[in-house]
C-alpha cells in the first residue's frame, strides 16, 4: 500500500489514462458486497462521505445481515485508511487502483455556481436526502477530475436521478450471472434404435464425443431414438449417460404416495434422492411441485429404514410480499410459522388429516392387511387409536394434533431461522431453502458453508418472482450459486416448467 503523491488535503490525485474511469460507490453496493472495494480493477475508485455515515447508522444492527457488513466494511477501510492524511489523499490498492474518501466541496463552501450544482438544484433541490447528496458528491467528482465518473448503485431510483442529472449511473455488476439466453428445462439427444436398446438394458452407454459436447455433469436430458422412443438420463461425464434411479412413489411414514407426474419431476425426484449429489438448485414457478417433492423426499430419506438423515431442516428469506403486519409475538416457530405456511401445507397433504379424494393423490386397493398396517402407523402419528371408519385418515378433533405435528414436536422437522444460521454446523440434516432467490450471493454461500458432511441442501425458488429490492433475476443467490457450481460432481440443477397444482394456476403463472 503506497500514498498517492502530489496531493493536498481536500483534492486527492487520481490515476489519469484513457482507459480509467473513476467509481463513486453507493452504500447499498458496500453492504451487498464489502469486498467489491477490490474488484474495480486499475481504477479509481471514491467512497463520499455520506456513505460513511450511512454505515455508521447501520453497523449497529447486530442481528441483521447488513450490520454484519457495514461492520465488516469499517473494519476494511480502517486498515487501508488508517489515519486522516490517508483518508483525504487516498492509497493505491493492491490490485492497482486507488481507493479515495470524497468530501464534496460544493457543499461545504456552499457554491451553486457550477454547472453541476445548478443541475443539481433544479432537479434535485432537496439536499437533505443523502441519496441527493451521493449524488451531488459523484457530480462534484465529474467536474473536478478528468477521468470519466461512473455512479455505482443498487438502488434503481438512485441511478434515474443521477442520469436526470447528466451523470453516468449503472448496477453493481460483479457478481451477476452472464447474459444468455433462456436455459432449457433440459436438453433432447438422438440416438439410434439400437443404441436406446442398449440403454435400457444396460442402463447405460456412450453417447459420444460429439452428441456430449456442451453437457456438464449431471446434467439431466432426454434420449430420444429415431422411432420417437424416450428415456430420461443423466450425464455422468466423458459422455456417459445412466437412466434414473427412483422409487414408484415416495411416502412420509403414515402418509400417501407422492409419483413424479411429469419428466422434469422425475429429474427432481433423481436428485433429491441421490446422496451422492451435496447441493441441488431447482429453478421453477407456482404450481410445479418444488416444495411438495422436495419435503417428501426429505420425509421418506429421513424416516425409512436407512436413516440417511437425522431430520429435514426448512428455512426461507423473511420478506415480505407487499406491506407486512409489523412484529409478530411467541416463539422462533410460530413467528416463522407465518412464512413457512406452504410447508405446513405440504406436510398435510402429504401425512393428511382427512380423506384424499383427489384424483392425483388416488392410490391402488391394499391388502386387509396392509390396510391395518398404515392404520397403525397413523394411529402412531396422532397418539390416538383409529376406529373403523377412518381407516385411511383420522379426524382431528379438540386437543388432538395433526399427524405432521408430531414431526415438529419431535424435532424431525425443524424450522431454521437465516439470522441465527451464522456459526452452525448442521450435520446429517435435509436442508431446504424456499424462496432462495430473494437471498444475495453472500447470503446463500452463508448457508451452503453451513452444511457438514452426510447433509444435502436444496435451493428452490422462481427468478421470475423477486421481492427483494436489491438483487435481480441475474444477481440472486439461487442464479448464482447455480452458475458457479454448475458442472461440479456435488452437485445437480433442475428447472420445472409445468405446473401440477391446477389448470388455474397454470395459466395464472403464464399468463398474469
Amino acid at each position: 500500500m503506497e500514498y498517492l503523491s502530489g496531493a493536498i488535503a481536500h483534492h486527492p490525485q487520481l490515476k489519469v489514462s484513457t482507459k480509467v474511469k473513476t467509481f463513486v460507490l453507493d452504500t447499498n453496493v458496500l453492504l451487498h458486497d464489502p469486498q467489491s472495494i477490490f474488484k474495480f480493477e486499475e481504477n479509481n475508485l471514491a467512497i463520499p462521505v455520506e456513505v460513511l455515515e450511512e454505515l455508521d447508522a447501520i453497523k449497529s444492527e447486530q442481528s441483521t445481515e447488513r450490520g454484519r457488513n457495514a461492520r465488516r466494511v469499517h473494519r476494511i477501510l480502517q486498515e487501508l485508511l488508517p489515519d486522516s492524511r490517508t483518508m483525504l489523499e487516498g492509497v493505491r490498492l493492491p490490485n492497482g487502483g486507488t481507493l479515495s474518501v470524497i468530501i464534496n466541496r460544493y457543499l461545504v463552501e456552499n457554491r451553486n455556481d457550477t454547472p453541476a450544482m445548478m443541475r443539481l438544484r433544479a432537479v434535485l433541490p432537496d439536499l437533505s436526502k443523502k441519496d441527493n447528496r451521493i449524488i451531488a458528491c459523484a457530480l462534484f467528482v465529474q467536474e473536478q477530475y478528468p477521468p470519466p465518473t461512473i455512479l455505482v448503485t443498487k438502488d434503481v431510483n438512485v441511478q434515474l436521478k443521477a442520469r436526470a442529472v447528466g451523470l453516468e449511473s449503472e448496477d453493481y455488476l460483479n457478481d451477476k450471472v452472464p447474459v444468455a439466453e433462456e436455459e432449457l428445462s433440459y436438453r433432447e439427444i438422438p440416438v439410434t434404435v439400437y443404441e436406446m436398446q442398449r440403454f435400457c438394458s444396460e442402463g447405460e452407454f456412450d453417447i459420444g464425443a460429439e452428441a456430449a459436447a456442451g453437457l456438464y455433469l449431471n446434467e439431466y436430458i432426454l434420449l430420444r431414438s429415431e422411432q420417437g422412443k424416450t428415456m430420461p438420463a443423466r450425464s455422468y461425464g466423458d459422455g456417459i449417460v445412466r437412466r434414473l434411479k427412483i422409487p414408484e412413489f415416495v411416502k412420509a411414514p403414515g402418509g400417501i404416495p407422492i409419483r413424479a407426474r411429469n419428466l422434469e419431476q422425475q429429474f427432481f425426484m433423481d436428485a433429491l434422492l441421490d446422496d451422492s449429489l451435496a447441493l441441488i438448485t431447482c429453478f421453477g414457478k407456482a404450481g410445479t411441485g418444488k416444495t411438495l417433492l422436495s419435503t417428501a423426499c426429505a420425509l421418506q430419506q429421513t424416516c425409512d429404514e436407512s436413516g440417511r438423515y437425522d431430520g429435514v431442516s426448512i428455512s426461507r428469506p423473511v420478506i415480505a410480499l407487499g406491506k407486512d403486519i409489523g412484529f409478530l409475538p411467541g416463539s422462533l416457530e410460530e413467528k416463522m410459522k407465518p412464512w413457512l405456511q406452504p410447508y405446513h401445507d405440504a406436510l398435510e397433504v402429504l401425512i393428511p388429516s382427512k380423506p384424499v379424494k383427489e384424483p392425483q393423490f388416488a392410490t391402488k386397493k391394499v391388502s386387509k392387511k396392509k390396510a391395518k398396517k398404515r392404520e397403525s402407523a397413523m394411529a402412531m402419528m396422532t397418539s390416538a387409536q383409529p376406529t373403523h371408519a377412518s381407516q385411511h385418515s383420522l379426524p382431528v378433533g379438540p386437543g388432538m394434533i395433526k399427524p405432521y405435528e408430531k414431526l415438529l414436536k419431535t424435532g424431525i422437522v425443524e424450522i431454521e431461522a437465516l439470522a441465527f444460521i451464522r456459526g452452525r454446523s448442521i450435520a446429517r440434516r435435509f436442508f431446504i431453502l424456499d424462496e432462495a432467490q430473494q437471498l444475495t450471493p453472500h447470503e446463500v454461500k452463508t448457508v451452503i458453508t453451513r452444511i457438514s458432511e452426510g447433509s444435502k441442501i436444496v435451493l428452490i425458488g422462481d427468478p421470475a418472482q423477486i421481492d427483494n429490492p436489491y438483487v435481480d433475476a441475474r444477481s440472486n443467490g439461487l442464479v448464482y450459486a447455480h452458475n458457479r457450481m454448475k458442472g461440479q460432481a456435488l452437485h445437480a440443477h433442475v428447472k420445472l416448467t409445468k405446473g401440477e397444482r391446477s389448470k388455474l394456476a397454470e395459466l395464472a403463472a403464464d399468463l398474469l
